[in-house]
This record gives C-alpha cells, sequence and structure tokens, in this order.
C-alpha cells in the first residue's frame, strides 16, 4: 500500500521560504514520475512541479525560478524548496504521482501573507 505524507508547511510572509517534504513509502521515488500539486478554494488541483524517472523536471510557469522539486532517493522522500514565496502560493500542497492516479497525501497548507 502506497502512502505519502507531506510536511514542512506553515504560514510565511510574503519573500520568505519553505521547504515541503513527502515521505514515500510502499513505492520508490526513483522509479516513478511525481510531483507537487496545489489546491485553492473552489479552484482545481493544478500541477507545481514534477520530476520523471528520468529526471526531467518541470515547473508550472508562477513558480519557475523560485521553487525548486528534488527527490531524495535513500530517503525516499520528495522535496520542494519554495523561495520568494507569494500570496498567490497560498494553498494546500500535494504530493503524488504526475498521473493524478493512485495515492495522494493529506495535502499541507500553506500560507503566504503579504
Amino acid at each position: 500500500q502506497v502512502q505519502l505524507v507531506e510536511s514542512g508547511g506553515g504560514s510565511v510572509q510574503a519573500g520568505g521560504s519553505l521547504r515541503l517534504s513527502c515521505a514515500v513509502s510502499g513505492a520508490a521515488v526513483s522509479r516513478w514520475c511525481m510531483g507537487w500539486f496545489r489546491q485553492t478554494p473552489g479552484k482545481e488541483r493544478d500541477g507545481v512541479s514534477t520530476i520523471s524517472r528520468g529526471g526531467t523536471i518541470t515547473y508550472a510557469d508562477s513558480v519557475k525560478g523560485r521553487f525548486t522539486i528534488s527527490q531524495d532517493n535513500d530517503k525516499n522522500t520528495l522535496n520542494l524548496l519554495m523561495n520568494d514565496l507569494r500570496t498567490d502560493d497560498t494553498g494546500v500542497y500535494y504530493c503524488g504521482f504526475c498521473s493524478g492516479a493512485g495515492a495522494w497525501g493529506q495535502g499541507i497548507q500553506v500560507t503566504v501573507s503579504s
């Protein structure tokens, strides 16, 4: 059974930084395309950043240059370093598989205030 557990969210002022981490069990992060997704009230869950099995990385245009995705194969975690946070980065962040199928974490709140 695959389980994903996000951590590291919280509240920060605009311009600040947060680092999200997703602990994965039941699947090896190195063998799957995985990513971070964001959901805000009334909107669908949108992709923020993904990393493929081969290491190809994608970012949503709104976070390019500010967010960095990485994976730690030894710890089997997926991470997202978020710098220069903006108020519109606020939302619930989920880690999951690129396909959108399968397990999701419980989500973690990120709140950026002005």
